[in-house]
C-alpha cells in the first residue's frame, strides 16, 4: 500500500478511492481533502494545481481520475498536454457525463476546437480598447472559454479577448 496520496502526495489521511468506468477499475490512495473533493463535487482549482504532476504518473487509474478532474476544472491548456492510450482515453471519457462537455458551435453550428482558426463576421467594439475588431478578420488559435460554450478566446490586434461564438464563422 502507497504511503501517499496518488494526487497530492500527502501523507494524511490516506484512504480507497475506485476509478471505473469503460469496463476498467482501479483502486487509488487518495487523502481526505482529495476524497472529500472529489466526492462532494465542489473542485477548488488553487488545491488541485497538484493535477499538473499526477497528469504524468505511469499509473493509468491516477491518469484517468486525473484526466476527469481537469475536464471538471475547465483545464483545457493541461488536457491538450496530457498523453493517453486510446484505451486509458476512453476510461476517462466513460466516467465525464455529457451535460459537462461543453460544444463550441460558430454562427453556422460548426463545432469549434481548441486551435482552430475563424473569422469575425460582424464588427465589434473591444470593451476596455481604443479600437473594434473589424469584419472579416482572422483569429487564428482559439482557445475555449472554460464553463461557457458561448465564448472563444483569441489574440485579435495583439491583444487577448473573448468573443462571442455568435459572431464567429470558423475558416
Amino acid at each position: 500500500m502507497s504511503n501517499i496520496c496518488e494526487l497530492c502526495g500527502s501523507e494524511e489521511n490516506l484512504g480507497d478511492f475506485l476509478v471505473d468506468g469503460a469496463n476498467n477499475k482501479a483502486n487509488l490512495i487518495l487523502c481526505s481533502t482529495c476524497r472529500d473533493q472529489i466526492e462532494n463535487d465542489s473542485l477548488d482549482e488553487n488545491y488541485f494545481n497538484c493535477l499538473n504532476d499526477s497528469m504524468w504518473s505511469e499509473n493509468s487509474g491516477v491518469k484517468v481520475l486525473t484526466y476527469r478532474l481537469l475536464n471538471s476544472l475547465g483545464r483545457q491548456d493541461l488536457l491538450d498536454m496530457m498523453y493517453l492510450e486510446d484505451s486509458e482515453r476512453e476510461w476517462a471519457e466513460a466516467g465525464i457525463s455529457n451535460e459537462e462537455k461543453l460544444v463550441y458551435k460558430d454562427s453556422n453550428g460548426v463545432t469549434l476546437q481548441v486551435g482552430d482558426t475563424v473569422v469575425i463576421t460582424k464588427d465589434l467594439d473591444v470593451k476596455g480598447t481604443g479600437f473594434t475588431a473589424k469584419r472579416g478578420t482572422a483569429v487564428r488559435n482559439i482557445g475555449l472559454v472554460a464553463n461557457d460554450s458561448q465564448h472563444i478566446e483569441g489574440r485579435v490586434n495583439g491583444v487577448k479577448i473573448h468573443i462571442l461564438t455568435k459572431f464567429l464563422k470558423k475558416s
